[in-house]
């Protein structure tokens, strides 16, 4: 019996609690890690401050990190094995830009007049935000998905993904020279990427939506693993190819869509995990990698909120640029290793 699964998933378990436990105790406030305690157990706090900043920003925070994570992990993989492509993931093949697109409908043409972006978010409706993104993300998808079929190589299809991501990040341009200044600079500043601007509320719509979407993607880990062997051999083995398609399509539009209303179209995070994954686990079997990958996808996300919150410092690091830091050398190391031809 293999044993690698299972002591790499014990050991991603471990990271994740603590990855979790410095995401609640560290940031730009010190706050005293006893009292971080007692705030996580319901005790009243020396300062009052520090429910706030704990209860209020912390917590929430950390989970949306969560769920993010596990969400573009998973989507990353679905992705890289529905298109065969080691370089697919929602960012690079336009499915981020494409929720993009869709938040910047709704939140554009929501809000009134100097409302600002926030308030557009509000007038909107998180419910709202999240359909429309994950409309967007999917109408991107399955465009790629359709050009595909004329797509003679993987280098082919990255190249389409990010033309297609292109003209969705031109559209919005374009709707955001029709709108107030300062709405535009904060819908901008939301697109470099955040775990911190959620609620409790937000949560409460957020977290349905990853794990129906994480659900969706379970149900398909055979029909995914024959796909690896391509269409013809799943068809011989009896998977309904079309439906597995569909059913993929939906889910990782969900995940991508849902991760991208909430937290902006965070970079790199569905690339990288999925080829930790399989160096970690050993394996390109899905029962493995699904909850793989939303496990070691949440730990790198934590990672990434932890660092983007510069602890002790007083400043905030854009959550894109921790993450490109992660994704940059994996994408180089896919390439080198896969020796793509340019």
């Amino acid at each position: 019996m293999n044993r690698r699964p299972v002591l790499v998933g014990a050991g991603l378990l471990v990271a994740l609690a603590a990855a979790l436990v410095a995401a609640v105790a560290l940031g730009p406030v010190r706050v005293p890690l006893g009292e971080t305690a007692r705030v996580l157990v319901g005790a009243a706090p020396e300062d009052p401050r520090w429910s706030t900043v704990v209860g209020t920003l912390r917590v929430p925070r950390a989970l949306t990190a969560v769920l993010a994570g596990s969400a573009l992990g998973v989507a990353g993989l679905q992705l890289q094995t529905l298109f065969r492509n080691p370089l697919a993931e929602p960012y690079v093949l336009g499915v981020s830009s494409g929720a993009s697109l869709g938040v910047g409908l709704v939140v554009v043409g929501a809000g009134g007049s100097g409302a600002g972006f926030a308030a557009g978010l509000a007038g909107a409706g998180r419910v709202g935000v999240v359909v429309a993104a994950a409309l967007g993300s999917a109408l991107v998808l399955a465009l790629v998905l359709l050009l595909a079929r004329w797509a003679r190589s993987a280098v082919t299809l990255l190249l389409v993904g990010v033309m297609v991501g292109s003209a969705s990040t031109a559209a919005l341009s374009v709707l955001l020279v029709w709108t107030e200044p300062e709405r535009a600079q904060q819908f901008l500043l939301w697109g470099l990427g955040s775990f911190s601007a959620t609620t409790w509320s937000d949560l409460r719509v957020l977290a349905p939506c990853v794990v129906a979407g994480l659900a969706a993607a379970a149900a398909s880990a055979r029909a995914l693993d024959a796909l690896l062997l391509g269409e013809a051999y799943a068809r011989t083995m009896g998977v309904d190819v079309r439906r597995t398609r569909l059913l993929t399509l939906l889910s990782a539009s969900l995940l991508a869509g849902a991760t991208t209303a909430f937290c902006g179209p965070v970079a790199f995070l569905g690339l990288a995990v999925p080829h930790l994954a399989r160096r970690a686990f050993g394996t390109s079997g899905h029962r493995v990698l699904l909850p793989g990958c939303a496990v070691l996808g949440a730990v790198l996300a934590l990672v990434c909120a932890v660092v983007s919150q510069a602890p002790g410092s007083g400043t905030v690091l854009p959550l894109n640029a921790v993450t490109s830091f992660v994704g940059a050398p994996v994408v180089v190391a896919v390439l080198l290793r896969s020796r793509v031809a340019l």
